[in-house]
């Protein structure tokens, strides 16, 4: 039977740390913990759980230091998460015969981004078997991809293999926590230096042009998707998820300037040999855009077919809910803002849409509550959405 080693780098953890080791405990024979500077309880908490802490002094490279704590790695296997991270306990039985398979060099897993509403799920590289030639390169997004991919050209035996369902609930791309340690910036000067010397990589060109987007630096981060799809498709050998991220990110840019455009890149999204669960973004945006242009029975298909493949997706069900409303079928428009209230408390958008369907149908307490709840929402979010709301109502008549 396979041995499991886990590793991770941590700084000022504490509060994360105990939650993420909780959940690995059980599985694994060892676990590394590579400190680069902690000042809170981090390490205290990292020996309360039996782990072997080492210190390493942080030089701005992920790569380097998670290559540092593969030094001290004993077991047939390496597990890697970080602190924001947990292992989903449901996947420890396939995880343990993944790993017994004499034939597996690494086992790609699924991560669910926890708060993100249009792409929920993604593909890690975070379980392989501990061989003297794989190592971490990168130095943001810090991956072995490229170091097994060398591997496999001398030594084709090996397989790659994947869990389906989700491996890792990630917590780390909510609002509060990229604000709270200005992870964009961070991101973007590291990812910057390795662009310098790697100017037309695919993965990087991905990566940063979204994150431009996210900042605001639009016509940038267009241009650096394009490199990065340029370059990609110059290549001999296509690399399905990378190529899937260039078209989503530039169906995402074009959306509100060229309609057009934007289809086609998520239309070649959908083309990619890739996990159903990972094309959900690709989907729903699709749809919103057939539902913005007037054709319903599109948009409906294309978020039917996101919630058959995850019946969870409350952003997939509120958006449903406009299209049937839209066609005229309210009881479905109202069963699904519903659902997606069941699934997403907070969701104020569902709620106030269930509120004009409501109104529509001639319910007019039960809209009332729900548009009541819609601007209590919106105004703990400090979105004037919420004030908008109110004068809407009180523009009908309705006391606020």
């Amino acid at each position: 039977m396979s041995t499991l080693s886990f590793c991770i780098i941590v700084k000022n953890e504490e509060t994360a740390l105990p939650k993420c080791l909780a959940s690995v405990r059980d599985i694994v024979d060892e676990m590394i913990v590579l400190d680069t500077g902690s000042t809170d309880g981090t390490i205290a908490i990292a020996r309360s759980f039996n782990a072997r802490v080492y210190s390493f002094d942080w030089c701005n490279d992920f790569s380097v230091a998670r290559n540092e704590v593969l030094q001290y790695v004993q077991g047939d296997w390496v597990l890697v998460l970080d602190a924001d991270e947990v292992l989903v306990p449901e996947i420890i039985p396939s995880l343990q015969q993944a790993i017994d398979s004499p034939h597996h060099l690494l086992i790609n897993l699924v991560r669910q981004e926890v708060g993100a509403a249009q792409s929920p799920y993604s593909m890690v590289s975070r379980l392989f078997r501990r061989h003297r030639e794989i190592h971490f390169t990168r130095p943001y997004h810090a991956m072995i991809d490229d170091s097994v991919e060398a591997l496999l050209q001398r030594e084709p035996d090996w397989q790659i293999g994947y869990l389906p369902d989700v491996a890792i609930l990630h917590y780390g791309y909510q609002a509060s926590t990229i604000a709270a340690r200005d992870k964009f910036t961070k991101a973007r000067t590291i990812m910057e230096g390795f662009l310098a010397d790697h100017p037309t990589d695919p993965y990087v060109c991905s990566k940063l042009g979204a994150l431009y987007i996210d900042m605001g630096a639009t016509m940038q981060g267009l241009q650096l998707l394009e490199r990065g799809l340029q370059s990609i498709q110059n290549r001999s050998q296509i690399d399905a998820p990378i190529l899937y991220e260039l078209h989503y990110h530039l169906g995402c840019v074009y959306g509100e300037q060229n309609p057009t455009q934007a289809e086609h890149h998520y239309q070649a999204a959908l083309q990619q040999s890739i996990l159903p669960k990972l094309k959900l973004g690709a989907i729903n945006n699709w749809g919103n855009l057939l539902k913005e242009k007037g054709d319903l029975i599109g948009a409906k298909t294309l978020y039917e077919q996101a919630l058959e493949i995850d019946s969870t997706l409350a952003i997939a069900h509120n958006n449903l809910g406009i299209t049937l409303k839209a066609l005229g079928q309210f009881g479905a428009a109202i069963g699904h803002y519903q659902t997606a209230i069941d699934l997403q408390p907070n969701y104020a958008e569902a709620h106030q849409n269930l509120g004009v369907v409501l109104l529509k149908v001639g319910s007019v307490r039960e809209s009332l509550a729900a548009f009541g709840q819609a601007i209590s929402l919106y105004e703990k979010a400090g979105s004037p959405e919420g004030d908008r709301l109110k004068q809407g109502l009180r523009d009908m008549g309705f006391k606020t």
